[in-house]
């Protein structure tokens, strides 16, 4: 709930004026991801669409980590933090020289382990039906037990990539473009679900419901991030980084 403007009226109008962010931000993410996921990779127009992307994605996670705190919702805080995490790493890996490291990958690889350490413990607590590690308003079975388990798998492969990125001190060639679209990929996955089963389903007359066809449009890049990884993986196209910084 908002905060109540004859409780705390600036407050109130800093979490209006966030809502208001976070939702031009996804809408933005959401247009500008899909231009740049279509259009010829390398090129002028997927490189705007990319740069444009990445700010827009780390606006609606911003504002999402405040409304996490300010509202309270702990779950919308750790997915806007995996969001920036996924946004910032697919960005700083066009960014980078190839086949160099800094900073930035160790940073990375210090919050994959944060983000990851609770989801596994988790994931086996379930598992193995013992109590989970922290109560939970939903019960966690059927759809919300497998994304469990999908966001353990997804971090699980966040963290392995990182750490192989710092042994090798770096990344080049076609496995770079690759660690570039999967994040991405996964990063507007996340930016649609969010618009879809959070916020469109809300603007449905009735009790707060998600339609099944509401749950559909987040899968749209994931298949898209199958047929560019098929791409990237077994031609020569992507063998030489086409794909250099989205600026």
């Amino acid at each position: 709930m908002i905060p109540q403007p004859e409780q705390f009226p600036a407050l109130h109008a800093l979490t209006v004026l966030a809502f208001a962010l976070h939702i031009g931000g996804g809408f933005v993410a959401l247009i500008a991801g899909t231009i740049a996921i279509f259009a010829s990779k390398g090129g002028p127009t997927h490189r705007r669409a990319g740069k444009l992307f990445f700010i827009a994605m780390l606006v609606m996670a911003t504002f999402a980590i405040y409304l996490g705190i300010v509202v309270p919702d702990r779950v919308n805080i750790f997915i806007a933090a995996f969001a920036t995490y996924l946004i910032a790493t697919a960005w700083l890996t066009v960014r980078r020289k190839e086949g160099t490291i800094g900073l930035g990958e160790r940073i990375g690889f210090l919050v994959a382990l944060l983000l990851c350490a609770p989801f596994v413990i988790l994931s086996i607590q379930l598992a193995a039906g013992l109590p989970p590690l922290f109560k939970s308003t939903v019960p966690l079975e059927g759809p919300v037990l497998i994304a469990i388990y999908g966001f353990t798998s997804v971090l699980l492969v966040a963290v392995l990539s990182d750490a192989k990125v710092l042994v090798t001190g770096g990344i080049s060639g076609a496995p770079r473009i690759a660690r570039h679209l999967w994040r991405s990929c996964v990063g507007l996955t996340l930016a649609a679900g969010s618009a879809f089963t959070n916020g469109f389903a809300r603007l449905l007359p009735g009790h707060y419901h998600v339609p099944l066809a509401f749950f559909l449009p987040q899968f749209v890049p994931l298949v898209l991030l199958i047929f560019w990884m098929i791409r990237v993986r077994f031609t020569d196209r992507f063998a030489k980084s086409p794909v250099t910084t989205p600026g």
